[in-house]
């Protein structure tokens, strides 16, 4: 892992459970307890907490104040948390959907977007970032030099998303657990930084029932239908291995991950590996400056995949980006894919 390895500590003030949110109160010297009895996270007591992340272990004295965000999922974590008040901004593209009918819409607009392009160093620097939350090739990269290692000789902190964890010899493959794991992991390692640690497990838990619930409605083991996720690219596609999102959406909401061996998160294949697998469905991740509609007519009209089950019968599904990277959307996504493959037979 490429990560700093010495504790890290972050100046912040502590935090005060409203609601759903989260609110600085002071400065982690106050009482455990507000005045009507409830735990104050951050208050004394709760720190420091030790945490692991990618392999790494790191002291918080206190919680992270000035939080910078990558990319939507990312970003959408720290708001389902009720974690708001305690990030300086956040960084997403322009072509990640419509964000007005979201839960977090409130927070959307109370949170500095500081750029439609990736974080830079200079953005978390001009933010006044006291920790970053990004991932490898969600925001950190080795190529733009933003590293966890390079921001923790600033005295910037960095949480990696689960998700994206190198691992292998060369480090150049991502993930170490299923997704669906991967989010909780998140919420509940980002709950004890916090303090918010009931909220994190209230939420662990609605989402372990919304997938559960949705496996009540999938398709029977015998009759799962293959699927193939498509990101984009002609030459060679880019699509999900068993680490990233859409494996665990694609295997709970009752279809089987055409590419579930490959050991990675999201990587190329080739086109005759496709073809040879002969997907019933093909799921299209919509986002980029390429439109669901144009890789749909792309894919039909491409003559190796002219004889596979989900070209022949039309059985092209599109979902949006923030529901297939690791993010609070994904528990929902199982559900409403779930619904699509119950009407889909196996090798028809």
């Amino acid at each position: 892992m490429r990560r700093p390895t010495a504790p890290l500590t972050v100046l912040a003030l502590a935090l005060a459970l409203t609601g759903c949110g989260a609110k600085v109160s002071g400065d982690g010297s106050d009482d455990a307890h507000d005045a009507s009895g409830r735990h104050r996270a951050g208050a004394a007591g709760h720190y420091p907490v030790t945490v692991e992340n990618c392999g790494t272990r790191t002291t918080y004295d206190k919680a992270p104040r000035r939080v910078v965000t990558n990319d939507v999922g990312i970003t959408e974590i720290m708001f389902a948390l009720g974690l708001e008040d305690r990030m300086a901004g956040y960084a997403m593209p322009d072509d990640k959907g419509d964000l007005d009918g979201l839960p977090w819409k409130a927070a959307y607009d109370k949170v500095p977007r500081l750029s439609t392009k990736p974080l830079t160093k200079e953005m978390v620097l001009d933010a006044r970032a006291d920790l970053v939350f990004a991932g490898w090739n969600y925001g950190f990269g080795e190529d733009t030099g933003l590293t966890p290692a390079a921001l923790g000789k600033l005295g910037i902190g960095s949480y990696v998303l689960t998700e994206s964890c190198h691992h292998g010899t060369d480090g150049s493959a991502r993930g170490v657990m299923p997704p669906l794991k991967a989010l909780s992991t998140d919420l509940t390692t980002l709950g004890k930084i916090f303090g918010v640690e009931d909220r994190a497990a209230a939420l662990v838990k609605k989402y372990e029932k919304q997938v559960a619930d949705a496996a009540d409605r999938a398709p029977a083991a015998a009759g799962r239908p293959s699927v193939f996720l498509y990101d984009d690219g002609r030459d060679k596609p880019l699509t999900s291995g068993r680490y990233a999102g859409p494996h665990d959406i694609i295997t709970k909401a009752g279809g089987e991950n055409i590419m579930k061996d490959l050991k990675d998160s999201w990587t190329t294949v080739g086109w005759e590996t496709v073809v040879a697998r002969n997907p019933d469905v093909i799921v299209i991740n919509n986002y980029g400056d390429t439109s669901a509609a144009q890789k749909k007519a792309f894919l039909e009209s491409y003559a190796p995949l002219a004889g596979v089950p989900a070209i022949k019968h039309h059985r092209i599904y599109v979902m949006d980006y923030a529901e297939l990277v690791e993010s609070p959307r994904n528990p929902a996504a199982v559900g409403d894919l779930a619904r699509y493959l119950r009407g889909v037979r196996a090798g028809g």
